[in-house]
């Protein structure tokens, strides 16, 4: 005989009860599940939520082992990762509202989040730990014929989750379905005001529109931007993007850029003085978009890299890319070993808060590079995201993009006159001076 516990007093083992009540009530003669099989219910369905959330294999994702001065950081990033240590151990002692953590690759946002369910079930109570990616497989899994769970179970328990967090948003596919799925997620907990955990790599921007509006709301939402870099170090440089090309430029900043006084006459060494002045007043406080134009070897690059290295130094993100390499890298997303999806680095880019695009019109401009092109640009144009760009021939720029670059209202151009720097005088007694 199986020993299966002791018996409940209530139902007599039976699962079912009638309540006690006069004729004429509502309950007279129905049926009820007893207590005591809603908690045996509500057990399984929460064990089956832990098995989705995989949670045993970062038991060591704890508040404990959480870095919250980070390493190496400047004062803006310690700050930042500060503030969001701080915010998740808050929710985690009582959680209410929402909270989104929001950061580049590595930032420790995940840690974060998981340190929160960690610290949920410690003290008993019920947390949901999931992918985003990885809950829209577990749904779909649930259409399967030998599926231990319905679709309907999958979704209600997800849904109605005491306790949800949502490990980064915006790395899914974004189907039609996929979409639906999260706006329902989404909107019934947040008209429900039920607790939850998001963490995220977009712009608030690039998100859905019907969850951005939900995610925009003080009243429930508190978000915390992470600017600190990676903590693994490996992927991305300082800058927290994996396609920049930022760290070749290095040495490339204001102290180290030369007027080239002695060589230039009045007009050329005027047109690079204005455009040093306001590179610096740009990297002080970037809006809208500066253009630098010239020959090649002007100094532009070398200005659009000073930018960008200044406002890293300052712990602002800022992706520095050469156009021929950003349409490469868009392009490897297509390739089946992908590790990173298109949208999401399509959307990298397009809302970078910081973007600086070298060497445009040098790209091959066929009608897809020139899409694409076009895409990434009106996008930064019609919401106003800081954008440098550099390039020698307007000449070989998409007429849509010129209409966008002659905008004065929103766009800052600067002709350098000087001739290329590269094989001049000063190049050589610099060059000479290194050698020595």
């Amino acid at each position: 005989m199986v020993d299966n516990g002791p018996v409940c007093p209530i139902c007599k083992g039976m699962g079912y009860v009638r309540e006690d009540v006069p004729l004429g009530h509502p309950h007279f003669g129905k049926v009820f599940v007893c207590a005591c099989q809603q908690l045996k219910f509500e057990a399984r369905r929460m064990a089956s939520l832990l098995a989705v959330s995989n949670l045993e294999a970062m038991e060591r994702f704890t508040f404990d082992t959480f870095k919250p001065d980070g390493v190496a950081l400047t004062e803006e990033m310690r700050r930042s990762l500060n503030n969001a240590f701080e915010a998740a151990r808050g929710f985690a002692a009582e959680p209410q509202g929402w909270l989104v953590l929001a950061g580049g690759h590595g930032c420790g946002k995940t840690h974060l989040a998981v340190a929160i369910a960690n610290e949920r079930l410690r003290r008993g109570c019920p947390a949901l730990f999931v992918v985003v990616p990885d809950l829209l497989d577990h749904l779909r899994a649930a259409f399967a014929p030998n599926s231990p769970v319905t679709y309907d179970q999958r979704f209600d328990a997800i849904r109605n989750a005491p306790l949800l967090i949502m490990d980064d948003l915006g790395s899914h596919s974004s189907t039609e379905w996929a979409k639906e799925k999260l706006f329902q997620i989404f909107n019934y907990r947040y008209n429900a005001r039920l607790p939850t955990v998001i963490t995220t790599d977009q712009a608030l921007e690039a998100v859905d529109p019907r969850l951005r509006s939900r995610l925009a709301d003080p009243d429930l939402v508190v978000t915390c931007a992470i600017v600190a870099r990676d903590f693994r170090g490996s992927g991305a440089d300082q800058t927290g993007y994996e396609l920049s090309s930022l760290s070749l430029h290095s040495d490339q900043t204001f102290e180290t850029f030369s007027l080239r006084a002695k060589e230039l006459n009045s007009q050329q060494a005027g047109s690079l003085q204005q455009a040093l002045s306001f590179a610096r007043n740009y990297a002080a406080a970037p809006e809208d978009w500066l253009v630098l134009s010239g020959s090649y070897g002007c100094g532009k690059t070398h200005l659009a890299a000073a930018i960008a290295n200044q406002r890293v130094q300052e712990g602002h993100p800022a992706l520095f890319v050469v156009v021929p390499d950003l349409l490469d890298h868009l392009r490897a997303t297509y390739a089946p070993g992908s590790p990173v999806p298109y949208d999401k680095r399509f959307e990298q880019v397009r809302n970078a808060p910081l973007l600086v695009l070298d060497d445009l019109g040098t790209q091959s401009a066929t009608p897809w590079a020139q899409e694409k092109l076009y895409q990434i640009l009106d996008y930064r144009y019609n919401a106003r995201l800081p954008t440098v760009i550099t390039l020698a021939d307007v000449g070989k720029v998409d007429e849509r993009l010129k209409s966008r670059l002659f905008d004065l209202g929103r766009c800052t151009r600067l002709w350098i006159e000087a001739p290329s720097y590269r094989g001049s005088e000063a190049r050589a007694y610099k060059a000479r001076g290194r050698s020595q």
